[in-house]
C-alpha cells in the first residue's frame, strides 16, 4: 500500500496532516512529545525480551492483542522522542486488521517530514519499531487462529 493520504488509514492520515501542519522541525519535535505523553502507561510485567523492539538505541517494547478481528498494540520507551514514534505508531494503527498493517510501507513517515528531522538511529528506531509492530500484528493472528483450531 503506497502513502499517499488517501491510501493510508483514516488514524495514520489524521496523523500525517497533523504533522504536514508543523512546517519547523522544532515544532514536528514538540508534536513527537505531546503524543509521547499521551501514551497509557505499559505494564512493567510485559517489560519482557520478547516485547523489546530490537535494533533501537532506546529501550522499547510494544505488546499486540487481537480484539474481534482487530489488533490493539501498546508500547514504551525511555526516550521520549522515541516514546512519541511508538505512541503515533499505535494511533495509528491500533484498530486496523493484521492484514491492513502488513500491507502499509513505512514510508508515510517522509509525508510527515519527520524524516528530515530525525536522526539516523531515531530513522532507524522508527523502521525497526514498525517492522516490529507488523510482526506482532501477524503473530497475534496466528496465535489466534491456532487457538480456534484446538477448541
Amino acid at each position: 500500500m503506497s502513502s499517499s493520504l488517501d491510501s493510508l488509514p483514516p488514524a495514520l492520515a489524521k496523523i500525517v496532516q497533523r504533522f504536514q501542519r508543523a512546517s519547523d522541525p522544532k515544532r514536528r519535535y514538540e508534536q513527537l512529545i505531546w503524543y509521547a505523553q499521551k501514551l497509557p502507561e505499559f505494564p512493567e510485567a510485559d517489560k519482557i525480551p520478547e516485547n523489546k523492539v530490537p535494533g533501537c538505541v532506546s529501550q522499547v517494547y510494544v505488546t499486540a492483542a487481537l480484539n474481534d478481528g482487530k489488533v490493539v498494540f501498546q508500547g514504551e520507551s525511555d526516550s521520549q522522542l522515541t516514546k512519541g514514534l511508538v505512541a503515533l505508531l499505535i494511533e495509528g494503527l491500533n484498530g486496523l486488521s493484521p492484514t491492513e498493517i502488513v500491507q502499509l510501507t513505512p514510508d508515510f513517515i517522509q509525508a510527515t517530514g519527520l524524516n528530515v528531522s530525525l536522526t539516523p538511529s531515531r530513522a532507524n528506531g522508527f523502521y525497526n519499531i514498525f517492522k516490529t509492530m507488523q510482526k506482532k500484528s501477524i503473530g497475534v493472528q496466528v496465535r489466534t487462529i491456532v487457538k480456534s483450531a484446538e477448541c
